[in-house]
């Protein structure tokens, strides 16, 4: 009786040896997984943030361009200007906090933007989402991208050409103005059109 309970004592633990070798290369499988993931992620993600062609109320991430157009926001920026304010042949359109849903002045505004494309049909053009600064980063810019896009479609709606624009959107990284007033974050809450030649 002591001899069988000892080879049945020596073979649980060679079982319960064999047990852990599986256990550890399933450690190991997994940490090798996880590792090839993290790496994954790094090389498909640049620090640059890019500009999107968002459409229908598409989410995604955008921000900020590689380039960007003599009169666009981030050109202004990168000269000392605050931010690009409602000038020129294109009028800037205005949101509700936290809405990319276009109201009746908004759709009217973009009417008479459409109207002065469709009188400059050579003329492309780069429509700006901008949030103001509450919400997380990615978020305003997903919400920036999406004010763009709905002004771009609404455009497209109106018979303007889907390949006469681009869209990009800033989030609140390009601010109008800095004051914590809802005054200042309506004007930050924006999609801005820049007219490039053709």
């Amino acid at each position: 009786m002591i001899a069988v309970l000892l080879g049945r004592a020596g073979s649980s633990d060679r079982y319960g040896h064999w047990q852990q070798e599986v256990m550890m290369n399933r450690w190991w499988v997994g940490g090798l997984i996880a590792v090839v993931f993290i790496a994954a992620l790094s090389t498909g993600c640049s620090s640059k943030k890019k500009g999107t062609e968002l459409e229908g109320g598409a989410g995604g991430a955008a921000g900020l361009s590689d380039e960007s157009l003599p009169g666009g926001s981030l050109a202004l920026a990168k000269s000392g200007h605050p931010g690009a304010e409602d000038t020129g042949p294109l009028h800037d359109i205005h949101f509700d906090y936290d809405s990319f849903e276009l109201d009746e002045t908004s759709r009217q505004i973009l009417q008479e933007n459409g109207q002065w494309l469709k009188d400059h049909a050579t003329v492309r053009v780069e429509i700006e989402g901008h949030c103001d600064d509450r919400g997380t980063v990615e978020y305003n810019l997903a919400l920036g991208a999406k004010r763009a896009a709905a002004a771009k479609n609404y455009l497209v709606a109106l018979g303007i050409g889907r390949d006469r624009m681009t869209t990009i959107s800033y989030g609140e990284e390009l601010p109008l103005c800095q004051e914590e007033t809802e005054e200042c974050w309506a004007r930050n809450r924006r999609a801005h059109s820049v007219p490039a030649g053709s």
